[in-house]
């Protein structure tokens, strides 16, 4: 081992950096869960505060607010989940069909172009393109003989945009890992298929899919270990009172109590909730993706 490890040096020195950088911001900062079980005080700090042990559990399973902050964070992720992940591979897959080299390239430049742009950028171009008077949308609408749709202000209307926004920036940039896959299929594959008289269709089907099978597994499995950390950036800088009640999710519900309070051992007993959670949520997608046949992340 020691020799492996010796003949091997200059590859481990490389990870080094990454080692460091995990340890140093997301090990280390783990001693901070202390707080979910204090009654947090700045004076006392970490070792002075006084250990309540569950009660600050107890206080946000009694407070409605987070009760629907959660459920808001479990519907809109499971919504962008059921929407959102097919919509990429499909894209995927249709863009592999296509023979013109340089339209490919073009289409693939434009729709993972919005990958780069922040959410507070987004936001102001969303908020002029659906203003409610002027937004290009609601002109369309009103010149249809639609009524004009507050898309910030209506509750109803409010997730359907962030899921439509959300696929809109992501898709390009989410494809890219499952054509790097198709990439990666045998060519002799799609040849035995058309030599057996497989169409376009039949090809995609029986070659294309089964071969990238184990990709989408690992995909879905990490975004559903995901799924209550997802959302922050869009969500916060989307959102308005007025459409807490389908929009406030857990991140946000943490930034306003930190923002508004002075106890952080509250929005750190969240966040402890949120990462239990999830991580049950990991163990359980990847135990049924292997169950199914399909590779896990472990």
């Amino acid at each position: 081992m020691w020799l492996y490890l010796k003949k091997n040096k200059f590859l481990y020195l490389m990870m080094l950096p990454v080692l460091l950088w995990y340890l140093i911001f997301m090990y280390i900062p783990m001693y901070g869960l202390v707080l979910a079980f204090q009654d947090y005080s700045f004076s006392g700090g970490y070792f002075g505060s006084e250990f309540i042990g569950l009660d600050n559990f107890r206080i946000l399973l009694e407070d409605p607010n987070f009760r629907d902050a959660f459920s808001n964070t479990m519907v809109i992720n499971f919504l962008r989940i059921i929407f959102g992940f097919p919509i990429p591979i499909l894209f995927a897959i249709l863009l592999n069909e296509v023979f013109h080299v340089k339209f490919k390239k073009f289409v693939q430049t434009i729709t993972y172009l919005p990958h780069f742009i922040s959410w507070i950028v987004l936001a102001g171009i969303l908020n002029s393109i659906l203003a409610l008077d002027s937004g290009a949308i609601n002109l369309v609408l009103t010149k249809l003989g639609f009524e004009q749709i507050n898309f910030f202000l209506e509750n109803e209307y409010f997730r359907p945009m962030l899921i439509i926004t959300e696929i809109w920036k992501e898709i390009g940039w989410s494809a890219i890992i499952y054509l790097a896959a198709i990439a990666g299929i045998n060519p002799t594959l799609y040849e035995a298929a058309t030599i057996d008289g497989a169409n376009r269709f039949q090809r995609i089907i029986y070659v294309t899919i089964p071969c990238i099978r184990n990709v989408i597994a690992i995909m879905l499995i990490l975004q559903i270990g995901n799924i209550l950390q997802m959302g922050f950036d869009q969500v916060y800088n989307l959102y308005n009172p007025v459409v807490f009640e389908s929009s406030d999710i857990i991140d946000t519900y943490i930034v306003r109590n930190l923002t508004n309070a002075t106890n952080l051992s509250i929005p750190a007993a969240a966040g402890l909730i949120k990462s239990l959670i999830s991580f049950g949520l990991l163990i359980i997608a990847n135990y049924l993706a292997k169950r199914m046949g399909n590779q896990g992340i472990y």
